[in-house]
């Protein structure tokens, strides 16, 4: 029973955590009309911070400031908002398909960034050592893990309503218009441009703290938690549980990590053991039919956008 429980307390954190980067991308996507492809980069830079401003010190690898984890999860934000200014400022005119492979290119580049920067990076090795504040507050692996899934459960509340809340303010209202129709939202004296700035690196921002939390969970980063398919799954788990809805978003990382986590179970009690290496790519395919299905069953998600009719409007 003890494992079980165990079980579930690792899951559901690993879901909320994928759940914080799915409304990050949620909010670019869903509500802004933003084909960001390069997810697992600005994860990355959320969770390459984290490890260098809270991790212990290390020989011939920048950083060891063992700062405090709020602290880096604040760092790691303002450092993947950095990188979205500079990527966006170089990107965001482009539209559609030409933005997702140009995003799709930084994120690879990130990726080989942190796998060939030694000093800051540690290479190929990773960074280990990514203390959990849990360790302090909790004594036992179920009770630290419990702790820290209070903590991943108070910042997906308060990103969940913040988000809530600017999607319904003017600036969200504003987002949804660009969306549709840009053109007429520059008519009204917008700049389609600087909202579409500002969504990117607010999403990109909230992608950097989903790495954050993921590195402080697992206490190790290397480069090969940040490859392509991380992308794949967050996209597929925002069109499962439907865009443009936060509720949605969350849902979507539930159901998506289930499958794949149940998946993987599946694979490494019934395939043979000597084609099991290929397993994550029967994962992925797996998801792949998902996605498929999702679009063609329900294009708009399993919880889609909320539609609005004004009050002024004539029935």
């Amino acid at each position: 029973m003890i494992g079980l429980v165990s079980y579930i307390v690792f899951f559901l954190i690993l879901s909320l955590i994928f759940g914080v980067a799915v409304l990050g991308l949620n909010l670019q996507w869903g509500f802004t009309g933003l084909f960001n492809a390069g997810v697992a980069g600005f994860t990355a830079i959320g969770a390459y911070t984290m490890a260098i401003l809270t991790g212990p010190a290390r020989d011939a690898v920048f950083g060891g400031f063992e700062l405090p984890f709020v602290v880096g999860l604040i760092g790691a934000m303002v450092a993947s908002g950095t990188g979205a200014v500079v990527v966006g400022l170089a990107t965001l005119k482009l539209r559609h398909e030409y933005l997702a492979v140009a995003t799709f290119g930084i994120a690879v580049t990130i990726q080989l960034v942190c796998l060939n920067w030694e000093y800051l990076t540690g290479g190929t090795l990773g960074l280990i050592g990514i203390p959990n504040p849990s360790k302090a507050w909790a004594d036992g692996p179920l009770a630290q893990n419990a702790f820290y899934l209070g903590v991943v459960l108070v910042v997906v509340g308060l990103t969940f309503v913040a988000l809530e809340r600017i999607v319904k303010s003017p600036w969200g209202r504003m987002l949804k218009a660009i969306r549709e129709d840009d053109v007429a939202a520059a008519s009204l004296g917008k700049s389609p441009e600087r909202v579409r700035l500002e969504a990117f690196v607010l999403g990109c921002m909230i992608m950097g703290l989903s790495g954050a939390l993921y590195v402080a969970f697992i206490g190790y980063v290397s480069p090969w938690d940040f490859l392509p398919i991380v992308t794949f799954q967050i996209w597929t788990m925002l069109i499962v549980g439907g865009s443009a809805n936060n509720r949605g978003a969350i849902l979507g990382a539930l159901i998506v990590w289930g499958v794949w986590t149940m998946s993987g179970f599946v694979i490494s009690r019934v395939v043979p053991s000597e084609i099991q290496a290929q397993g994550g790519a029967m994962q992925a395919v797996l998801i792949g039919l998902i996605l498929v299905v999702t679009l063609l069953i329900r294009p708009r998600g399993l919880i889609g956008e909320e539609l609005h009719v004004s009050r002024h409007a004539r029935s």
